[in-house]
């Protein structure tokens, strides 16, 4: 099977919804990690009992530093990659168009991959 030279410029559109998706992750798990981390450790608080309250707040520790990582993880990922573009001789990569959408969907250079992909007007002009 051949792979398209213009694939992630082909499917920008798809690799744009992926960036959404990753987007609202990045954000929604790090709070219901928090959140039920408060939740556990008010109930421990209210049961008054000292040892649910040191458990309660290891694992509140634990849900934060989980909710940094996931938070952070597409960061680190996205830097990962512009140094590997930054090493490549080849600069006019297809995979930068796909890293484009995932890491930044509402860009504006993933907004010109889209529309000039499907042929919509940019949403900014």
């Amino acid at each position: 099977m051949l792979i398209a030279a213009n694939f992630c410029k082909e499917t920008a559109n798809i690799w744009q919804i992926l960036g959404y998706v990753v987007l609202i992750f990045k954000i929604v798990i790090p709070l219901l990690l928090i959140v039920f981390g408060m939740v556990d450790l008010g109930k421990a608080v209210v049961s008054s009992d000292d040892k649910a309250i040191s458990k309660s707040v290891s694992s509140l520790v634990k849900r934060f530093i989980a909710a940094v990582v996931i938070f952070f993880v597409p960061t680190i990922v996205s830097a990962i990659f512009n140094i590997l573009g930054l090493i490549s001789t080849d600069k006019d990569s297809d995979y930068l168009n796909c890293i484009a959408c995932v890491t930044d969907a509402g860009g504006s250079e993933c907004i010109d991959l889209v529309s000039n992909v499907s042929g919509t007007i940019k949403p900014y002009e």
